[in-house]
């Protein structure tokens, strides 16, 4: 695969306002003398700020695009042959070299500056080393210098980063030879080529600190800057304090926002998601005090825990697993990698394994429903291109991925174990494909899980700043084509037709800038980035639109691509600060309580009304009179608009919509997917469902769990033989350990600890068993007597029994043998009246219209509509892979009339033990004979849990008192055992 690149509008946009900015060459002071072959023509108004130009483009609009188009036209236009790109760091200044330099690049801008070439000169730290005891320029810098006018078709571009143009061989003058003749100083040979410079990432080079004097000791000519943030700028104090942009000029000449860049669909939507926790976990925070480079306080619901160089977390906290330790240093870092600093907050689960687990599973999921999409092309034209999905994980500790010698890390096996599951999984999905595109994704999977097991750098691969140096082969592979084989890595097939399964990438943060790919679908951060860094800046490796096969961009309007974004718990707030900081990249600043200037100024400048051009006068005067407005513009506590009272604010927008229009983020490109989930609805085929009034009418009858007479006698003997078990009852006391460091033989150093036991902890009798009756539903009385009893033959009176986790393990033991037994003995009655559920309401006697998606599944997959199906798809809604999304994709013959998946509280079954329980899935089925029955699954995977098998015999019981009604009831843990049962009911007469 080939990438082909496309002149875009906003690109061209761009470029025009470059042109429209650049004030030429100065014709009055050029000669054609010796010394000027060597160097730019002079330009117009140069060596002035006042004529330096700011482009702001978001990440992933294509800047990189932009500035290197910029040199040839530049050079077409006025002869500029000699600029230098500046960038801030060398993972930047290999992302431009290889686009520049890439074949796709030059072949693309050949079609528009025939027979012109860039000769790329890129200077790294080692360049300047000294050979034979002599100091020489390098190669790439001399090229630089001394190339000429001469050659009229070749553009001379020199690539530094900014450690490297301030380091000292870039300054110093004692070089063992000349450049033009008689400079010995790089930077003052730069400078002697009157250059344009070129910076990208402007914010990493403020006016008035060392990189930009670096800039400036080039003297270059003219300087225009990209990127989508820029340096900040505060003047005044206190209230008066103001923070703004340093742009020259004081705005950019062209500005493509981040609020722009997303409504106008030229990136990526995102959706945020997150693994929950339970409050107990979320609760348990730890706040950074102070952090030095040999010591790290931490504080804990105002109690200070200090932890030195070397030692554990897990001694603050057992649930900082993973053997994690203080490093120090001047990066005050975590074994893990972790950058710390004052007043981060840190939760001690998210360090385990198991969290990180389920963050890699959640983004395996995300992965390949985008994979599905993709190589699918649901809702596409037949036959069109496949897109490669990758996903990219930033990771803390390269340890745990690489290992120690040629082993793998733990997160490297977990990885693996949880990929082979979910490829196995999906291969079963599609082991009956239907037509070539299954079938050949199915082929995919399965080339996929044969190189995972002989060669998984063929599956996934990392990219981390120590691979530099390594010698083992293999990583330097993994990292050439990482950095600069793109095209390979969007590609399906190689060179032999064989298939390319590598897309899953791991990076300790090294790839969160200048490297990017289009076709990255997921992120997954398995540990917070430590830093307040740009939340834009952070989701920027994947918002680019992506490629298909055939190497050409897929516009929004033709595919909804977006990217999934997973992070941790602690950083749930994630979407709500991204939206933030998209809607704050703006020059005006939306007020609900004041129609200030900058917003007339941005609605009237394209806005038409009544066939003209709106102006300021007749917007102030429709809304003044519509009551909108008061005199000084403020918004009016109401207003009236087509009837309907309204806030002023909400009446301006509801009149002029283009207020907010690339001025505020719309709605949906970045979501939250857990508080979004509600939002999604899935609309039943209201035919379909109708097939199972009948059966609907009797289920909306509410039914009573009925106990058998003697069943307060069995709880009452469980109850004694508890009161008489003395391993229950326990004692809750704190452990402290003291650790005394003292001088042994031959002045060695031995640790001696002792444990000091502080008091017993206890609870209140009346607390106790308030407590005690309310985790058993058993009488206080009973209660009280066989706890007097118990502390009168048993326990001897000893009252600091009486705690927290005896209470735990009675009640734990009572719920556990109490339900043993009561499942046999209860039976379900049927009562007078129905209810409404989430399916049906019974008032209205009809099915709803809709449900929201997530009582449906949490997880979702395109599939091609089936008219037996009960809700309309694509997509299905499934809670697991196997069997549930088995069923919901697979054919199904003539005796299934409909089926599909109910949703939760559908039916409420009432179960024995409080609450109510809704099995999977429905059939209607129509037997030989002609008469309907009904087929109810609860799916389940091969290894049940005890509550599972307690749920399905619940199940059973009560679909039992329905057969009569011609209802069937199954357990499944395969597609294989519904398909039995359904093809049994369908040939069975009755």
């Amino acid at each position: 695969m080939k990438i082909k690149l496309e002149s875009l509008q906003h690109q061209l946009d761009a470029l025009r306002a470059i042109n429209d900015n650049f004030y030429g060459v100065d014709a009055s002071n050029n000669s054609s003398s010796a010394g000027d072959l060597f160097s730019n023509p002079l330009l117009v108004n140069r060596y002035n700020d006042d004529a330096n130009i700011d482009i702001k483009m978001e990440t992933g609009t294509g800047k990189t695009y932009v500035y290197t188009r910029m040199m040839y036209e530049l050079h077409q236009k006025y002869g500029l042959f000699k600029f230098v790109i500046a960038v801030p760091s060398p993972s930047i200044k290999e992302g431009t070299r290889s686009f520049i330099d890439s074949d796709y690049a030059r072949q693309h801008f050949s079609e528009f500056y025939e027979n012109t070439k860039i000769e790329l000169n890129v200077i790294n730290s080692g360049d300047f080393r000294s050979q034979s005891g002599r100091r020489n320029f390098p190669v790439q810098l001399s090229e630089f210098v001394e190339s000429t006018r001469q050659n009229i078709n070749q553009i001379e571009v020199l690539l530094v980063n900014a450690g490297m143009l301030h380091s000292k061989s870039m300054s110093r003058d004692d070089y063992d030879q000349t450049l033009l003749g008689g400079e010995t100083s790089p930077i003052k040979a730069i400078a002697a080529t009157r250059p344009v410079v070129i910076i990208d990432e402007p914010h990493r080079f403020p006016r008035g600190k060392k990189f930009y004097e670096d800039i400036e000791a080039m003297k270059p000519q003219r300087i225009v800057r990209f990127g989508a943030t820029f340096p900040e700028v505060v003047s005044g104090r206190g209230q008066n304090r103001l923070i703004k942009s340093d742009y020259y000029r004081g705005e950019p000449q062209f500005d493509l926002n981040a609020v722009e860049s997303f409504n106008q669909g030229l990136v990526k939507g995102i959706d945020v998601d997150y693994p929950d926790m339970t409050d107990k976990q979320a609760s348990n925070l730890y706040k950074v005090k102070s952090v030095r480079a040999k010591e790290l306080v931490l504080t804990e619901k105002g109690n200070d825990h200090t932890v030195g160089v070397g030692e554990n977390l897990a001694a603050v906290d057992e649930d900082f697993s993973g053997n994690i330790t203080y490093d120090g240093g001047p990066q005050h870092e975590l074994s893990n990698g972790l950058s710390l600093s004052k007043d981060m907050k840190l939760i001690p689960g998210t360090f385990s394994e198991s969290y990180q687990d389920e963050i890699i599973s959640e983004a395996l999921d995300r992965h390949f429903d985008a994979e599905q999409k993709n190589f699918m092309r649901t809702g596409s034209e037949e036959n069109s291109p496949k897109i490669k999905t990758l996903t990219l994980f930033f990771i803390d500790s390269i340890s745990s991925f690489r290992g120690e010698g040629k082993g793998k890390g733990w997160l490297a096996e977990h990885f693996e174990k949880l990929l082979s599951s979910k490829l196995n999984a999906l291969i079963k999905v599609f082991e009956n494909p239907k037509g070539k595109r299954e079938s050949e994704y199915r082929e995919f999977l399965k080339a996929t899980l044969r190189s995972l097991k002989s060669r998984h750098q063929d599956v996934y691969a990392g990219y981390f700043s120590e691979d530099r140096g390594s010698s083992d082969k293999d990583v330097e592979a993994e990292v050439d084509d990482i950095l600069r084989n793109k095209e390979k890595l969007l590609s399906f097939r190689d060179e032999n037709g064989s298939w390319i399964t590598r897309r899953f990438l791991f990076s300790k943060w090294t790839l969160r800038e200048g490297w990017d790919n289009p076709n990255v679908f997921v992120i997954a951060k398995l540990r917070t980035s430590g830093s307040e860094i740009s939340k834009i800046q952070e989701v920027g490796r994947g918002l680019r639109l992506p490629v298909d096969e055939t190497g050409h961009r897929v516009g929004q309007n033709e595919w909804a691509s977006r990217l999934s974004f997973l992070v941790g718990y602690d950083e749930q707030e994630f979407a709500e600060k991204l939206v933030g900081e998209i809607n704050d990249d703006t020059n005006v600043k939306i007020s609900t309580t004041m129609l200030t200037d900058s917003m007339i100024d941005a609605l009237i400048k394209n806005t038409m009304r009544g066939g003209k051009k709106l102006t300021s006068a007749d917007l102030v005067n429709d809304l003044g009179s519509r009551g909108v407005i008061d005199f000084s513009h403020r918004f009016t506590n109401e207003a009236v608009v087509n009837g309907v009272k309204m806030p002023g604010y909400d009446a301006f927008v509801h009149l002029y919509p283009e207020a907010t229009q690339n001025v505020q983020l719309a709605s949906g490109h970045v979501r939250d997917v857990k508080k979004n989930k509600e939002n999604i609805r899935i609309r039943l085929v209201k035919p379909n469902w109708n097939q199972l009034r009948n059966l609907w009418l009797q289920l909306s009858h509410r039914q009573m769990v009925v106990y058998d007479e003697d069943v307060n006698k069995k709880a009452e003997i469980i109850a004694k033989k508890l009161f008489k078990n003395k391993d229950l009852f326990v004692y809750k006391r704190p452990q402290i350990i003291h650790k005394e460091i003292k001088m042994a033989e031959r002045a060695s150093l031995a640790e001696t600890s002792y444990d000091y036991i502080s008091k017993y902890v206890t609870m209140s009798y009346g607390t106790f068993l308030k407590q005690l009756t309310t985790g058993t539903g058993l009488p206080v009385n009973l209660l009280n007597n066989l706890m007097v009893e118990a502390m009168d033959k048993y326990l001897h009176g000893d009252t600091n029994l009486i705690n927290d986790d005896t209470l735990q393990n009675l009640i734990k033991e009572f719920n556990r043998q109490f339900s043993s037994v009561i499942i046999e003995h209860y039976h379900y009655e049927k009562l007078t009246f129905g209810a409404s559920t989430s399916i049906f309401d019974f008032q209205k006697n009809d099915f709803v219209d809709s449900v929201p998606a997530n009582i449906l599944g949490v997880y979702s997959s395109d599939a091609i509509d089936d008219p037996k199906y009960l809700y309309e798809r694509p997509p299905l809604r499934f809670d697991s892979t196997n069997p549930e999304l088995q069923l919901l994709k697979r054919t199904y013959g003539n005796e299934v009339k409909v089926f599909g998946k109910l949703p939760k509280q559908a039916i409420k079954i009432p179960r024995y033990d409080f609450g109510t329980t809704t099995p999977d899935f429905i059939f209607v089925i129509k037997r030989k004979s002609g008469d309907i029955v009904y087929l109810v699954v609860e799916t389940k995977a091969d290894n049940m849990r005890l509550g599972d098998k307690e749920i399905h015999l619940i199940q059973e019981k009560y679909f039992n008192t329905l057969k009569e009604k011609g209802v069937y009831y199954q357990m499944a843990t395969s597609e294989e055992e519904v398909e039995q049962k359904i093809r049994w009911l369908g040939e069975t007469e009755k």
